[in-house]
């Protein structure tokens, strides 16, 4: 009897734990070489884990037990042969595999990897929501296999899940009873657990303050309505309202340093670089991956790749690579209705602005009383890198830059 044990791989330089959030394999079932036999949900990402060989696996672990780097997952039985009907999956993509194929013309054409045409669990559970099956989706993941991205490009070919979603959803509204007193416990995932730490962090361990401005977003809607239809054209993409204000950040954060500091111990750190974190919100909760160099990027190229950042994020497969840094951040809470907010910090940066809600509001012109799109903006910042009086300055202008966006062309 000979045994592999599966433990707990390296997976990044600032990750020492992870959760096993679920088996992808069954305890004593055969299993080929590189089958992913579970998956691990980390502080950034979720990851698929690989059989190390093949044969019979042995669950050590359990689902939702936490585990460190080097922890024992499972244990391989390579002496179990494969059943009959799963053979032909097992052999990898190896030299050696291609040489014993050379031996044996049953297996000749199979070439094709185990995972090809395959989904991940994820993607599987949202193939199942959305009436998809593998036929419907091309794979762009590992050999092949269907990743949550794919399913998330693909639903739009599925109109008839619309009728029913009705027939589904209407006796939905009468399954909970009249004056219920029922709960229901479910163990925070390891990334809400983390960003409930960090947020903690940030709260009890700077010195956080808000301030507040207003733009009048006239001129950037009216620039927007006038060039958006070339700019499609030429970039294939929408000039939106978060590269203007990323771009209006990035202008104002080169001339500001401070704001786009962060405090090392004792060390004021200073970038001669701008990196903004998006917030994106996603199933898994908010994620911040950054944008970077936006000083030097185009309008275009910062939408492009925001674009591609929400689209790993919500297909949990942003790297972690993409995942780390930041000099400063921007969350949009207006596009869930937020009217006002005081965002907290994204440590270790010391600044972050929030958007918010654009509101046909009256203000008052000139004398006069008129109506303007307006949305109100809010900087919170740590004061201990910060002054009160670089934060309103910052404010005053990235609103300036945005009130008249012709500053930012120049």
């Amino acid at each position: 009897m000979s045994i592999v044990e599966m433990k707990v791989p390296p997976i990044g330089e600032s990750i020492n734990e992870v959760t096993l959030s679920q088996w992808l394999k069954g305890d004593g079932d055969y299993v080929a070489l590189d089958e992913p036999i579970c998956e691990f949900e980390s502080d950034k990402a979720t990851l698929e884990f690989p059989a190390e060989a093949a044969g019979k696996l042995i669950y050590v672990a359990a689902v939702d037990d936490d585990l460190e780097i080097g922890a024992l997952v499972a244990k391989i039985d390579t002496s179990v042969a494969a059943p009959a009907g799963e053979k032909e999956p097992a052999p990898s993509a190896t030299p050696k595999a291609e040489a014993s194929a050379s031996a044996s013309p049953k297996t000749a054409p199979e070439k094709e990897s185990y995972a090809a045409g395959h989904p991940s669990p994820a993607a599987a559970k949202l193939m199942a929501e959305r009436g998809l099956t593998s036929n419907d989706i091309s794979g762009t993941g590992k050999d092949g296999r269907i990743t949550k991205a794919d399913v998330l490009a693909a639903e739009k070919p599925a109109p008839q899940e619309s009728k029913p979603a009705e027939t589904v959803t209407t006796p939905a509204l009468s399954v909970p009873d009249a004056f219920s007193r029922n709960e229901r416990r479910e163990k925070m995932s390891r990334m809400r657990r983390t960003i409930a730490s960090r947020l903690v962090s940030a709260k009890n361990t700077t010195a956080m303050l808000t301030t507040f401005n207003e733009v009048d977003l006239s001129a950037v809607m009216a620039l927007r309505k006038k060039h958006q239809e070339r700019f499609v054209e030429k970039y294939g993409i929408k000039l939106g309202f978060m590269s203007l204000f990323a771009k209006a950040c990035a202008q104002v954060l080169m001339e500001m340093p401070q704001v786009n500091a962060r405090l090392d111990e004792n060390e004021l750190v200073y970038h001669d670089y701008v990196d903004i974190s998006i917030a994106i919100s996603t199933d898994n909760g908010l994620v911040v991956p950054p944008v970077k160099n936006v000083e030097s990027l185009k309008f275009h190229e910062v939408e492009l790749k925001i674009k591609e950042l929400a689209s790993k994020a919500r297909g949990g497969t942003l790297t972690l690579d993409e995942m780390r840094g930041g000099t400063f951040t921007i969350t949009n809470g207006g596009i869930f209705g937020s009217m006002l907010s005081t965002p907290i910090l994204n440590e270790p940066q010391s600044a972050i602005l929030g958007m918010h809600n654009i509101i046909q509001r009256p203000v008052a012109i000139n004398g006069e009383v008129v109506i303007r799109p307006m949305m109100y903006i809010a900087l919170s910042y740590d004061h201990r890198v910060i002054d009160g009086s670089s934060s309103v300055t910052f404010l005053v202008k990235v609103k300036e830059l945005l009130e008249d966006p012709v500053m930012l062309m120049l």
